[in-house]
């Protein structure tokens, strides 16, 4: 997958449990993440993570405080330990499949976003999106505009 005018690619190692950022040769970021509990698919209510090329197509929580508890990809309050489920925080950046097998992802509501489970990363353990580190999240977000390539494999 080729990067846009920006150059900015986004790479994600379901086996390694990792992503990284490039820009062209340069890697910008690395972090640990995690995907999904239940591996790697393309189906409705699967709980996978879907594989493929991807881009993102939506930008939520800019400006919102770090933990900043999402539902609905709507700001409820900031996360204080309370327990939560796969609890989305921080930042999104929502995944619109670019690949036939992986058309349905916007749908699927897969994201990137930070987690109330910060111990889990670096092992698959979500519902299906890409969860880091709330701090991380936030790096994340700021090198990726709208449109930014993902490749997921």
């Amino acid at each position: 997958m080729t990067a846009p005018e920006s150059g900015i690619l986004i790479e994600v190692s379901l086996a390694t449990q990792s992503l990284r950022v490039t820009e062209g040769d340069l890697v910008l970021f690395q972090a640990p993440v995690s995907t999904a509990t239940n591996g790697p698919g393309f189906e409705e209510g699967s709980y996978r993570t879907p594989t493929g090329n991807f881009m993102i197509r939506e930008r939520i929580g800019e400006g919102a405080p770090i933990r900043t508890l999402f539902k609905g990809r709507r700001p409820l309050s900031v996360w204080q330990g309370e327990e939560c489920d796969d609890a989305i925080l921080t930042r999104i950046l929502w995944l619109h499949g670019l690949d036939p097998e992986n058309g349905n992802t916007f749908h699927r509501y897969i994201y990137f976003h930070g987690t109330n489970d910060e111990a889990a990363i670096g092992t698959p353990a979500s519902d299906g999106c890409i969860r880091l580190r709330n701090r991380d999240m936030l790096q994340l977000f700021e090198l990726a505009p709208l449109e930014t390539p993902v490749h997921i494999s």
